[in-house]
C-alpha cells in the first residue's frame, strides 16, 4: 500500500479547490474507493499516485485507476477495450473512447455484487498486458463544417471535385476550415480556396510548382 494513496483518501485529490475539504468528491465516495482499493491490491499490482489519483500497474505497464466523480466512483481500465466483455458490464467513458473502459459505482453494495467479476477483469487486463496487445486507434474522420455542406449543395461540381482529393488533401481543407471560430471566416476560407480544390491542389502545395507536387 503506497502513502500516497493513504493520503488521497484522507485529504482528497487536489485537482480543485475543494481539494482537502469535506465537499472534495473523494470523500463523498471513500467507502467506495477503499474498497475497489482493497480488491485491486489482492490481485498483485503495484500501486502509485498518477494524475493526482491512484493507478495501478504491472511491470511497469499502466492497467489500471480509480477515481472519484460527482455522480460515481469508478474503476477505468486502460486496455478495457481488449476485455471479454460477455455481461457487457463496462461502459465507455466517453462516445469516441476507443481503449478506455469503466466499471462505475454508486455504492459499496454494487461492489461486492460483481467483485469476481471485478477481480477476474483485472486478471485479464495483466495476462492482456504481458502478452503485449495494443489498441488499434481508428483515425476518426473530420467534420465538415455546415458552410462548406451548404456550398456542396449549391455547387455539385465543387463536391465532385473535393471527393476527388486524396484523403489528406480532404483533411488538410477540412482542419483549416473548421478551425475558424466564425461562420464568416470559414465561408470566406472556404471560398478563397475553391479554385484549388477543383485544381486538385491540397491545401499546402498552393504555393509548390506542379512538378513538385505529390499525386
Amino acid at each position: 500500500m503506497n502513502p500516497k494513496i493513504d493520503s488521497y483518501l484522507e485529504e482528497g485529490c487536489g485537482r480543485c479547490s475543494l481539494g482537502g475539504t469535506p465537499k472534495c468528491k473523494v470523500h463523498r465516495w471513500n467507502a467506495e474507493l477503499t474498497l475497489l482499493r482493497k480488491l485491486v491490491l489482492d490481485c498483485g499490482l503495484k500501486e502509485e499516485l498518477k494524475w493526482s489519483m491512484p493507478c495501478y500497474s504491472h511491470q511497469s505497464k499502466n492497467i489500471l485507476m480509480i477515481a472519484a466523480f460527482k455522480n460515481y466512483s469508478c474503476l477505468s481500465f486502460f486496455k478495457g477495450a481488449l476485455l471479454v466483455d460477455s455481461k457487457e458490464i463496462l461502459i465507455k467513458p466517453g462516445e469516441n473512447s476507443q481503449a478506455m473502459r469503466q466499471f462505475r459505482f454508486t455504492s459499496s453494495k454494487e461492489i461486492l455484487q460483481i467483485q469476481e467479476d471485478i477481480k477476474r477483469y483485472v486478471f485479464e487486463s495483466i495476462e492482456i498486458e504481458e502478452a503485449g496487445l495494443k489498441i488499434e486507434f481508428k483515425k476518426e474522420p473530420e467534420t465538415f463544417p455546415k458552410e462548406l455542406i451548404e456550398k456542396f449543395k449549391q455547387d455539385p461540381i465543387l463536391k465532385s471535385a473535393f471527393e476527388k482529393l486524396t484523403p489528406g488533401r480532404q483533411r488538410g481543407y477540412l482542419l483549416h476550415f473548421s478551425q475558424a471560430k466564425q461562420s464568416k471566416t470559414r465561408t470566406a476560407r472556404i471560398e478563397k480556396n475553391i479554385p484549388f480544390i477543383m485544381s486538385g491542389i491540397g491545401l499546402n502545395e498552393r504555393d509548390v510548382p506542379k512538378k513538385n507536387r505529390i499525386s
